[in-house]
Order: C-alpha cells, then sequence, then structure tokens
C-alpha cells in the first residue's frame, strides 16, 4: 500500500509558471485533468493543448479524465429534476467508477500524481467534494493544494460542510452517511448545467 497521497490542485488566477512550480514543489509526475471541459477562455495556458506543451518540458505528463470523472458530465441520469448534478448520483456511475479504478491503479504503484481542475479551493470544486471523498472510502491518503500553496487533507477540506452549531473538533469522514454534511452544499454541483443541444 502507497504511502504517497493523491494530491488536487486548481488552478485559478495563477500563471502557468506558479502552477508549474507548486507541481515541481509537490514532486508531481502526472497532471491528470479532471476538468468535463478542458478549456479556458481567460486563462489559454490551461487550455488542453497549450498545458499539455507546458507540462512536457518540465517533464510532467498531461492525462486527460475529465470524461469519466468530470463534475459536470454529459450523462443526463446524473442529473437532478432542475439539472444540477447530483454527486450521490454521479458517484455510483460506472464511467466515474472506471475513473476511481484508475486512480486506485495509479496510487498503489506510487506515481506521484495531482488531480486538476479550475476552482482554487478545493471545497469549492468537485475533487473536495465528490473525488477526495470517494478516495478516502478507498483508504487512499488525499492531500488538496490550495489556494495559498498548502495542503489540506479531506477531512480538513469536509470540516467547511459540517454545521457550526454541530462542530465539535469531530471530522466527517464519510460525509454522505451523516446528517452534519450540508446537503445543498456538499453533494450538488454549485450551478445548472443544462445539457448540450444537439446540433441539427
Amino acid at each position: 500500500m502507497s504511502s504517497i497521497p493523491i494530491y488536487t490542485i486548481g488552478y485559478g488566477n495563477r500563471s502557468i509558471n506558479e502552477f508549474i512550480e507548486l507541481l515541481k514543489r509537490y514532486g508531481i509526475q502526472y497532471l491528470v485533468d479532471v476538468r468535463s471541459q478542458p478549456y479556458s477562455r481567460y486563462n489559454p495556458d490551461f487550455s488542453k493543448d497549450a498545458l499539455e506543451r507546458h507540462l512536457n518540458r518540465h517533464h510532467i505528463r498531461y492525462i486527460f479524465m475529465g470524461d469519466t470523472l468530470g463534475g459536470r458530465p454529459e450523462d443526463k441520469d446524473s442529473r437532478t429534476d432542475d439539472d444540477i448534478v447530483s454527486y450521490r448520483i454521479l458517484r455510483e456511475r460506472d464511467f466515474y467508477r472506471r475513473g476511481i479504478k484508475r486512480l486506485h491503479a495509479a496510487w498503489e504503484k506510487e506515481l506521484r500524481i495531482a488531480l486538476m481542475c479550475s476552482e482554487l479551493r478545493p471545497q469549492e470544486c468537485h475533487r473536495g467534494k465528490l473525488i477526495g471523498d470517494t478516495l478516502i472510502q478507498e483508504n487512499i491518503v488525499v492531500a488538496h493544494i490550495d489556494e495559498s500553496g498548502n495542503t489540506k487533507t479531506q477531512e480538513e477540506v469536509n470540516q467547511f460542510f459540517v454545521k457550526p452549531e454541530q462542530q465539535n473538533g469531530q471530522l466527517t469522514l464519510f460525509a454522505e452517511e451523516s446528517e452534519e454534511i450540508h446537503d445543498e452544499k456538499k453533494h450538488y454541483s454549485r450551478k445548472k448545467y443544462p445539457p448540450k443541444k444537439e446540433s441539427a
């Protein structure tokens, strides 16, 4: 069993150079892109092709897994009647489980990987609200690189969702089994993402 965590990171308003320096600081060998749509209008260095070129110069391999681990799947069965992605449903979908299985295999090989999405703060991203929760249930240590460049555990991220009146120093590991977690914050996407219109 590996003692190396699976890292996660968001790019937000970081420059590509700042971002790569963080990856180097944590010894990342593989960057796994878990965006459903691997493009950025506001920070084009983080669009798929440009990002892969930048990473190659620093001997970091780019891997796209937004098709299995993305937080905005095209799969309509992962949505509520209001077109909001439900993480509770998504975590049980076959394609998502396949993605988790790939991460588990990489972790067992002791590869140093980081899952990347756009949000800087892991508690605002599906990598913290969904993927991290799934990984710790599989006894995989998760280290979220936060907006300050430091790491948070999944337990620390989960603490953001505990109701203030119920905080007693105990960290919730299995959020979906706990009534202490804010459902609307923890288990659903922050936005509605209506299905894409089919071209004529």
